[in-house]
């Protein structure tokens, strides 16, 4: 039926539309991909990312209805600046989510011009996707998904991506794969999760039915990884094992941009001090926000997350930052902030602190966990119960005593 399908699309579309081994190649062979995040990957964050590894980047996730009809919705969320060379936001995927083909192309059709591609989210699993029916909520109806992506290849001027997540069974992923890409998706992304995994029972991403899916798909798909990537070495790791052409991050990323850094490299790159990347940050804010409201917007978002092993030991900064928004001016901000969180980091380092990054022991998913000064960024570990999730990884793969699969000795919560 598949097949069959394919041979509706014209043939001018299939042979001017750019595949996907030429996007790669045309987009640098990007190795570090910044994820799609809600209110997270804008215009000032990106530009941070690149500068700290990213390759390539990813917008926020666009609501097609509301970007398609609204001109607010679109003037906050789209910005003259977006996907310009002027600020070296190239290359650029543009991700949008939605059910209905038409406003997607129309969507898409505003964007385009300004990215390098555009990207179904058929990977959401938060409850707004549920109630918005796109996203993972999607996974069980391949007619709609099928006619979205074949509207998008046949009628654009730049290629369709997409990014999904896993089914419990690895046949029905392979065959949902086969059908995205025959629809004319050129590049596909695979977050090793399933839609159930998220929060609190987020757990590990299984990168074995990513391999998986590399090994069966056709040889020249594109494909990227997603998942289970919290420090600098995870990522050339992900790409040994999975075979795939490029590694995703999300939240590692939000906690510490230096997860896209050469691991072998100096420790300012790969676990950079708080001050000093805040600051950057910072700058980079007050030089476009104004003509980005998105990066204005999640600022205090991102000072939180910068800050997050920081603010413990400086409660007054904590609170600082939890009584200003985004209608503060940034002389207030940097007055209030920024200047308070440098003042405090020259403190430490006035009493010749112990500046390392320790190694721990080895553990059963091949790796170490580190520890790091608490004046650095580092990786986030959610608690449950009270319990960390480093912690409840080696109790999972205790339990499971169960080494055999590289795949299982993996980190969560990223």
């Amino acid at each position: 039926m598949v097949w069959g399908h394919r041979l509706l699309v014209p043939r001018a579309a299939m042979v001017s539309k750019m595949t996907g081994r030429e996007l790669f190649k045309q987009m640098g062979c990007p190795r570090r991909v910044l994820a799609p995040m809600v209110d997270s990957s804008e215009l000032c964050w990106r530009i941070l990312s690149r500068a700290y590894g990213a390759t390539l980047c990813y917008t926020p996730m666009f609501h097609a209805k509301l970007f398609a009809t609204s001109e607010k919705y679109r003037r906050d969320m789209w910005c003259p600046l977006d996907g310009t060379v002027g600020v070296a936001d190239r290359p650029l995927i543009v991700q949008i989510c939605g059910n209905d083909p038409e406003y997607i192309l129309k969507t898409a059709e505003l964007v385009q011009d300004r990215c390098d591609a555009v990207d179904l989210n058929l990977g959401c699993p938060q409850g707004i996707a549920r109630k918005g029916h796109y996203g993972s909520f999607l996974m069980e109806e391949w007619e709609v998904i099928e006619k979205i992506i074949r509207t998008l290849h046949e009628k654009l001027t730049v290629p369709v991506t997409a990014k999904i997540r896993v089914f419990p069974d690895r046949e029905k992923t392979l065959q949902y794969a086969k059908m995205i890409l025959d629809a004319g998706v050129q590049i596909l992304t695979v977050h090793g999760r399933l839609r159930e995994q998220k929060g609190q029972k987020t757990g590990l991403a299984d990168w074995d039915v990513i391999r998986y899916l590399r090994d069966n798909l056709p040889a020249g798909t594109v494909m990227f990884a997603n998942g289970n990537v919290l420090y600098p070495g995870d990522i050339e790791r992900c790409l040994e094992y999975t075979g795939c052409d490029a590694v995703m991050s999300a939240e590692g990323n939000l906690y510490n941009p230096g997860v896209f850094s050469d691991p072998a490299g100096d420790k300012d790159r790969t676990f950079p001090r708080v001050d000093v990347l805040l600051r950057e940050f910072f700058e980079i804010v007050k030089l476009h926000a104004g003509d980005s409201p998105a990066s204005r917007k999640a600022m205090k978002s991102h000072f939180f997350k910068i800050l997050r092993p920081f603010l413990p030991h400086h409660t007054d900064i904590r609170s600082s930052i939890a009584s200003l928004s985004a209608h503060t001016t940034l002389d207030e901000w940097e007055r209030e902030v920024v200047v308070p969180v440098e003042r405090a980091v020259e403190a430490i380092y006035r009493t010749d602190p112990e500046d390392a990054i320790v190694d721990g022991p080895l553990e059963k998913w091949g790796g170490c966990y580190k520890s790091v000064p608490y004046w650095r960024c580092q990786p986030y570990f959610r608690r449950v119960d009270g319990v960390a999730g480093d912690k409840r990884v080696v109790a999972e793969l205790d339990a499971q005593d169960d080494t055999s699969s590289p795949a299982k000795r993996l980190k969560t919560d990223a």
